[in-house]
């Protein structure tokens, strides 16, 4: 039996076949429907997870990696076949190293933010945080995901911060990408200085670009590092309101120009009531003061002069404010910085910020530039009236990344999953809203269940190359099938 030979590799009580267990992974909280998976290993360590892929090669079984803990919103780990084995990665929690010289961190796929942040504080850095991720988000899982950071002025590439990883293909083979790939094992390389900080290599090939985005289909990666920024010793953090989008983007614009300032995004009422407020009510309550648009910018002091530079970039940041007819804020009508500031540097306090309003949430993003922004917006709340759908129960959080160069767009349906009218209109706005936003310009970069097949549609060369690497580095194609193009 497959359950007698993953309890070979990794001992009988890490391999799951309670019912409850099995049904919980055969469903998340999209709209996907999935298959039952007919077990769950849990490795314990690189050397068994390559043991596993191995076994799934020669066994013809499927294999769907999954790092982060519940709840799952996007479909990525739910079975696309039958006779699937779920290979959670949640008991590898080491925190391998932190090189405070260099800024990097080397952690399993197990280690959450939760988990990450306070060993880094110790030696004076902190992560490059995403907006509140749930408490179980896997610190891996988030950067091979592309989940945008909140510091964009630090953003140089799409894949940051991920640096190298080490990987095990579908092949079974076990990788190391960028530096970290030789000569010499990593701990010689350590013993030399080196620290696994290039991504590239050999050759200069990206091995670890396809990895990123991939949902587990290309390799499953059983380390990676990441690149970390200072711990600030103070923070300056600023709110500023507006009736409309067009001057907060402008605002945005020029301070990336200069790459000043440190956490900056945009949020409407709708997200920053659900981000400060545990109880349904309350969010109501204070949704009902709040301004509907709102940026928030910090100015962060570390390094020699750490006084003086966040002094520098605040004055700069309340001029250029002032410029385009804004003024920011200690505190608006129903929020203040010190209030949303803690909530910026770890995970989501439960019951996770997304699920507060309604129960139930469903997430549309992509990537634009910011100055498209309004014209998105107007789009997604012609489409709610059509659909019948509150557009003031929609979400929207607008992220600028790679230094400004592009805006991550995320909109955000709150529902109630228990109410049948309430979900049926959420998936209708969804299946509209994703095809008016493909027809408008809006890139879908990460394809999700929901929206892979419009995201393919003007894509018939990169599926073509995604599945020539398929078959290079996964050619029985175990690795979570029926996800991407595959």
């Amino acid at each position: 039996m497959a359950e007698k030979g993953l309890a070979g590799i990794v001992g009988g009580g890490n391999v799951l076949l309670e019912t409850g267990v099995l049904d919980g992974y055969s469903r998340d909280a999209s709209f996907l429907s999935g298959a039952r998976p007919r077990c769950v290993v849990r490795p314990g360590n690189a050397t068994e997870v390559q043991a596993i892929v191995k076994w799934a090669g020669e066994a013809q079984t499927p294999l769907v990696p999954v790092s982060s803990g519940p709840p799952h919103a996007r479909g990525d780990t739910v079975p696309g076949v039958d006779g699937a084995v779920i290979i959670d990665l949640s008991r590898m929690k080491k925190i391998i190293r932190i090189d405070p010289c260099n800024k990097v961190a080397m952690v399993e796929p197990g280690v959450t933010f939760a988990e990450l942040q306070p060993a880094l504080a110790k030696e004076g850095l902190c992560a490059y945080m995403p907006l509140a991720p749930r408490a179980g988000k896997s610190v891996i899982g988030s950067v091979l995901e592309r989940e945008p950071v909140t510091m964009p002025s630090h953003h140089w590439d799409s894949t940051d911060p991920l640096l190298c990883a080490e990987v095990v293909y579908g092949t079974g083979d076990r990788f190391r990408t960028g530096e970290a790939s030789g000569p010499d094992t990593v701990e010689e390389q350590w013993e030399m200085g080196r620290v696994q900080l290039n991504p590239f290599g050999h050759s200069h090939i990206d091995f670890q670009r396809f990895l990123s985005g991939a949902q587990g289909t290309m390799g499953i990666v059983t380390w990676a590092t990441l690149k970390c920024c200072y711990l600030s010793r103070l923070t300056r953090a600023w709110l500023v309101p507006s009736e409309g989008l067009g001057s907060l983007i402008d605002l945005a614009y020029r301070l990336l120009r200069f790459r000043l300032g440190g956490k900056l995004f945009i949020l409407n009422a709708t997200n920053l009531a659900c981000l400060l407020d545990i109880d349904a009510a309350d969010i109501k309550r204070r949704l009902a003061v709040l301004p509907p648009w709102v940026l928030f910018a910090s100015f962060e002091g570390y390094g020699t002069l750490p006084v003086e530079k966040a002094a520098y970039e605040e004055a700069d940041f309340l001029r250029m404010a002032n410029e385009v007819g804004l003024s920011p804020q200690i505190a608006i009508p129903g929020a203040s910085a010190e209030e949303l500031l803690p909530l910026l540097s770890g995970p989501s306090p439960e019951p996770y910020w997304k699920s507060r309003a309604r129960g139930g949430f469903q997430d549309i993003f992509f990537l634009s530039t910011s100055d498209r922004v309004p014209e998105f917006c107007t789009i997604i709340s012609n489409l709610a009236e059509r659909n019948r759908y509150a557009p003031e129960d929609i979400g929207v959080y607008l992220q600028p990344i790679v230094q400004g160069t592009a805006c991550h767009c995320e909109f955000t349906l709150y529902y109630h999953p228990d109410k049948a009218l309430e979900s049926d209109a959420t998936r209708l706005l969804m299946d509209a809203a994703c095809e008016q936003i493909l027809a408008s310009g809006g890139f879908f970069s990460r394809p999700y269940p929901a929206w892979k097949k419009i995201a393919y549609r003007r894509a018939a060369s990169t599926a073509a190359i995604q599945k020539k690497l398929k078959q290079i580095f996964d050619p029985e194609g175990i690795l979570n099938p029926g996800k991407l193009c595959f």
